[in-house]
């Protein structure tokens, strides 16, 4: 008699359960190619990203490589073997047995910085070992900023100096070009540039309108978040940080000895000198007109509570160094604020050293810790017209929110006394508690929850607009603009602690189309002079909800529409743009931005 299939015949053996695999490891360049080790090896490690069966490219469920080469109309053949037929995932440029990480034999290393297919392997895992670390900071899903399911990615787009994000293009695409030591230099190498262009896709997709004409500071924070996130992400792995140190990899025969740390490599300078000053080493050596030898140096810029306000810094560019260099001062300092902690003991006849493999640690544990919350914090920001010091408060609450108690390493007493020696401090007005967090949604206010359905509220847009509607004058957000809810995104977070807080996330945006007659009844301010009475304008207000767990308002982080002050601060910037219909090119901003710093 035929058993039917799936069942157990009489005297079969059922078959072994197969393990299906939640993340694989792939190898990468840790940092740079131009950042060399002490024998002159370059640094790789092997990272972990979520498992998918790949295809050739590798393609898979969010990333999708196509190494089109423009310039010369090339489409190179991608590797089509990262599954065994046994369904084991293979990382095809892994060397040895060991995990493979520090550096690799010089024939290997040349192999790999010759073969078109490392390259496309190399952007693939960097960009979805962001966009895992995001999804993990955000505690759901997140989507890319444009309207599809699979970022494109080039790594071998055009010879140029240059390596962007388009919106229109759903891609990164990654330049090529022969430096002045006649090398040819590969940004689609650089784990810097690589993870600060996904970057920009990323935030994209959470903030689409923080790439609008507005602010100086909205117009340097994109680029200023994609740099901390590439600095932070980079600085997570112990490999790069035991680079720092200038500590060679572990051996695999060494037998675990313990290893000692000479304090004075640990000092604030030391650091600020180290490879952790600077994005895109190599390019940075290899193109003339650089500042320094790294194309950004911002962790090497002094505190300042007068920096902002100079005219050098009203660049965009120049202005969002000023926030990386709060946010890199910060680590440095919590990480030897921790190190500090650890006990000290006797190497090799000197005493008063640290333990080289726990200062790592430690470096490591900063990094990973200030990443999570940098990302967290983009939750916590309303949806139009962002600042520095609302990317603070929003940063504070966040980690409020998963770390209450903050007592130990003090990560949010130090991140204020930071950013406040760089003039960066959170907004006035009430809208913040004591310790610079946003202040919570006053419960005593009259919210009408009767009318709504929260299970529907989780997921659906339309829900979220009856309730922001039902309670538009609670919420103060009048009717002379439209109304659109942009995002509900329910979110678990988990703290270090295993401390879950669960949230639904929904933003909304005022538009305004006015004439400039209109400025003052709409906009709560006079008009400026410049400003035509026939001329038309789009305005902006908007703001965030979070809602608890029992769909309640947590808080409600806004920028209205009738915002006087702020729409003064947006119609100044806005008149020093020719016009902002033509001068705003969303299509090649950030081709253009890229250019213009490089050669700045």
């Amino acid at each position: 008699m035929a058993t039917s299939r799936g069942s157990k015949g009489q005297g079969e053996t059922a078959p072994a359960a197969v393990r299906v695999p939640h993340t694989r490891r792939l190898t990468i360049i840790a940092k740079d190619p131009g950042v060399r080790l002490a024998d002159g090896a370059m640094l790789f490690a092997r990272i972990e990203i979520p498992a998918e069966e790949l295809a050739p490219g590798p393609t898979g469920y969010r990333v999708k490589v196509v190494d089109f080469d423009a310039t010369s109309g090339r489409l190179y053949k991608p590797l089509q073997h990262y599954q065994a037929p046994d369904g084991t995932l293979v990382d095809p440029f892994r060397a040895g047995d060991g995990d493979d990480v520090g550096g690799l034999a010089e024939a290997h290393q040349a192999r790999l910085l010759a073969d078109p297919n490392f390259h496309a392997q190399n952007t693939y895992a960097i960009v979805m070992r962001i966009l895992a670390r995001f999804e993990f900071a955000l505690g759901r899903r997140v989507e890319w900023g444009f309207n599809g399911h699979q970022l494109h990615i080039a790594p071998h787009a055009f010879l140029d100096a240059n390596a962007f994000y388009s919106n229109e293009d759903s891609g990164l695409l990654f330049g090529y070009f022969k430096g002045k030591s006649g090398a040819m230099v590969f940004t689609s190498l650089s784990h810097d540039i690589v993870a600060h262009e996904t970057t920009h896709a990323l935030l994209d997709g959470l903030r689409d309108r923080f790439t609008e004409p507005s602010s100086p500071d909205q117009a340097a924070f994109h680029e200023a978040f994609a740099d901390i996130v590439a600095l932070l992400s980079v600085f997570a792995l112990p490999e790069v940080v035991a680079a720092i140190l200038g500590a060679p990899p572990r051996g695999k025969d060494d037998g675990g000895k313990i290893r000692g740390i000479d304090p004075a490599k640990l000092t604030l300078a030391a650091l600020q000198n180290s490879i952790l000053a600077g994005i895109a080493a190599q390019l940075g050596l290899e193109l003339d007109g650089l500042r320094g030898n790294a194309l950004r140096q911002s962790v090497l810029l002094e505190p300042d509570a007068g920096l902002l306000a100079r005219d050098e810094f009203a660049e965009p560019h120049r202005r969002g160094e000023v926030l990386v260099a709060a946010m890199m001062r910060t680590a440095l300092t919590l990480w030897r604020s921790r190190v500090e902690t650890l006990g000290t003991f006797e190497f090799e006849g000197k005493g008063g050293y640290y333990n080289l493999d726990r200062v790592i640690e430690e470096g490591a544990k900063v990094a990973d810790h200030l990443l999570t919350m940098a990302i967290r914090a983009v939750d916590y920001c309303p949806p139009t017209d962002i600042d520095f010091g609302v990317y603070l408060a929003a940063f504070l609450t966040a980690d409020a929110e998963l770390m209450p108690d903050d007592n130990r390493f003090r990560y949010r007493e130090t991140l204020r006394a930071t950013f406040a020696s760089y003039g960066i401090t959170t907004p006035g007005g009430g809208r913040c508690a004591d310790d610079g967090s946003w202040r919570a949604f006053d419960a005593a206010l009259p919210v009408n929850y009767a009318r709504s359905h929260f299970e529907s509220m989780l997921r659906d847009k339309d829900e979220v607009f009856r309730f922001i509607w039902d309670n538009r004058r609670v919420l103060g957000i009048g009717t002379r603009a439209t109304i659109k809810v942009g995002a509900v995104r329910p979110s678990i977070r988990q703290s270090p602690d295993g401390f879950f807080v669960r949230e639904t996330v929904c933003t909304y945006v005022q538009i305004a189309n006015i004439f400039g007659s209109e400025v003052k009844s709409v906009l709560g301010v006079d008009r400026p002079p410049e400003l035509e009475t026939t001329r038309s304008i789009t305005a902006f207000g908007g703001g965030t909800i979070i809602f608890d767990q029992y769909g309640r308002i947590k808080y409600h982080i806004a920028h209205q529409l009738n915002d006087g002050p702020r729409q003064a601060k947006r119609l100044a910037s806005l008149g020093e743009i020719e016009t902002a219909e033509t001068a705003f090119d969303r299509r090649n901003r950030f081709a253009l931005l890229h250019a213009a710093r490089a050669g700045d």
